[in-house]
């Protein structure tokens, strides 16, 4: 096992540093290619789990918006929904953020829609108490509304 291979498993910031200035010095027959392709490739896997991720409560609170609102403010009629808008809010811009910082992804949007909703699902059923028949069984909203900041569904 090289000194690259067994740093990496012993001490992965280290590992790093030392393929960066291997690289910055064009090292390039000294890097430890199956890890480096390995860490690259998770990479990607971790933008694609952050959209999803990112997707997840913001489908939650808008599936909320829309099947709970009105139920709560007829009960409470201060309710004006803000710790949701919040939470919308929040996840719009750190989406978008992330879509600034790799447009690639936006070809990965409705598969990451497809892989949140069922968890969005869950979440909503579980907060709302509403049955899970109350809701769609798929995403309902595009991905020009999921993004729109301007967007909130109608209140059912």
């Amino acid at each position: 096992m090289s000194n690259l291979v067994a740093e990496y498993e012993q001490d992965f910031d280290a590992w790093i540093q030392q393929h960066i200035n291997l690289l910055k010095q064009g090292r390039v027959e000294e890097i430890d290619v199956d890890h480096l392709i390995e860490e690259l490739e998770d990479m990607g896997k971790s933008n694609r789990r952050e959209l999803v991720n990112r997707f997840i409560p913001l489908i939650a609170h808008l599936l909320k918006w829309q099947y709970q609102y009105k139920q709560l403010q007829d009960q409470w009629v201060t309710f004006t929904g803000g710790s949701w808008r919040g939470t919308i809010t929040e996840q719009r811009t750190k989406m978008t953020k992330l879509l600034k910082q790799s447009p690639s992804l936006n070809g990965k949007l409705p598969e990451a829609i497809l892989d949140a909703y069922p968890d969005a699902l869950k979440v909503a059923v579980s907060e709302t108490g509403l049955p899970k028949s109350t809701f769609p069984n798929s995403c309902p909203y595009t991905i020009k509304q999921l993004l729109d900041e301007d967007f909130y569904p109608e209140i059912l």
